[in-house]
C-alpha cells in the first residue's frame, strides 16, 4: 500500500486581507479662504451630518488644522476627497492608525 502524498494549501495571504480591513480616512485640512460657515454647510450637505456633527468637525478643521469627516474603503474615500475638492475644500485620503 502507498501511502496518500501530502496536500500542499495556499496558505492566505495576511497583508492582503490586513489592507483590506484597514478603514481608510478623508481628511479635511483648514485653509485660509473658506468661511467656517461654509466648512459646516458642505458637511451637512454633502456627508449628511446634522448640524452638532457638521460644527464639531469643522471646528477640528479650524483649531487642529484638519479632522478626518469620514472612513470607509479607498474607494470611497478617493469620491469623498474629490467632492471636497468640488467644494473647494482642502482635503486628502490616507490610511487610519490604530490609537
Amino acid at each position: 500500500m502507498s501511502a496518500p502524498s501530502p496536500v500542499e494549501l495556499d496558505e492566505p495571504v495576511t497583508d492582503d486581507l490586513t489592507m483590506a480591513a484597514t478603514p481608510w480616512v478623508t481628511i479635511v485640512w483648514n485653509d485660509p479662504v473658506n468661511l467656517m460657515s461654509y466648512v459646516t454647510y458642505v458637511f451637512r450637505t454633502y456627508f449628511g451630518y446634522d448640524k452638532k456633527k457638521a460644527e464639531k468637525l469643522m471646528m477640528e478643521v479650524h483649531t487642529d488644522g484638519r479632522s478626518a469627516v469620514s472612513s470607509g474603503s479607498r474607494e470611497e474615500m478617493e469620491r469623498d476627497v474629490q467632492a471636497m475638492h468640488g467644494y473647494g475644500l482642502w482635503a486628502t485620503l490616507e490610511k487610519q492608525t490604530g490609537r
